[in-house]
């Protein structure tokens, strides 16, 4: 991998953590986003270093580490739990390029709902078949939880983690980043849906057309790339140090 190509992949990255602090997506220095380096071999990904809020983080900060939990790159340690779940996904996914995982206050409490995310919108319908869910079994400190973590997300675009948060795949950072707008802003609706269910019936799209809706959304995913290109102007407008 060219040092060119790396370096746009940590900005790339880098402008994901600071978008996502800017939306209200950070948990404190908690919850991680990460992203593979390309090359042969053994997969190694980049991930932030543990201590950092997100609207800290910059391109020359982020760590480089690989499957076995050794940090190759940088000066500073990690999170257990988040090397967990990443390097689940990073193993067992060769399309997953990048991986983001949050702990929102909407995403949360889907994931405290047995019923998971329900057809109740448009966008809640674009991840209709394509979201796995995945059983809580405490702090992500085992290792072996990984081959579960692997089962649960399949061949989806998103994992729901039970009484966790939101996980999001992509094969760009652009499209992770896109994947868990979208699905936060699903979980968004549907909590502002279950705190009117008491004044107004709540009303799900059928399985048959929020199948429909996601077969239309699967074929302007190539729109992404224009998508991010905005949310770039904007960070360069507000932060442009996440380059540094």
């Amino acid at each position: 991998m060219t040092k060119t190509s790396e370096q746009q992949l940590r900005e790339e990255l880098a402008a994901a953590y600071r978008l996502a602090a800017m939306l209200g997506w950070e948990d404190t220095i908690y919850t991680h986003f990460s992203a593979r380096l390309p090359g042969t071999g053994e997969p190694r990904f980049l991930i932030n270093p543990f201590g950092l809020m997100f609207d800290e983080i910059s391109a020359s900060d982020l760590i480089v580490v690989d499957m076995h939990g050794n940090v190759l790159e940088g000066k500073a340690g990690y999170n257990q739990a988040g090397f967990t779940i990443h390097s689940a996904v990073h193993m067992a996914r060769e399309d997953a390029h990048c991986v983001m995982h949050t702990h929102t206050i909407a995403g949360m409490a889907v994931a405290a709902c047995r019923s998971g995310l329900l057809n109740l919108n448009q966008i809640s319908a674009e991840f209709h078949e394509r979201v796995g869910y995945h059983d809580y079994e405490g702090v992500a400190f085992n290792l072996e939880e990984r081959s579960r973590i692997q089962a649960s997300l399949g061949d989806n675009i998103a994992l729901i983690l039970r009484q966790h948060g939101l996980l999001s795949v992509g094969a760009t950072v652009p499209d992770a980043f896109q994947v868990m707008y979208y699905l936060n802003k699903a979980c968004e609706i549907q909590l502002a849906a279950a705190q009117m269910s008491a004044l107004a019936p709540v009303e799900t799209i059928p399985d048959a057309l929020a199948q429909h809706v996601s077969e239309q959304f699967k074929s302007v995913e190539h729109e992404r790339h224009d998508v991010w290109q905005a949310w770039l102007r904007k960070l360069e407008r507000l932060a442009p140090d996440y380059r540094d």
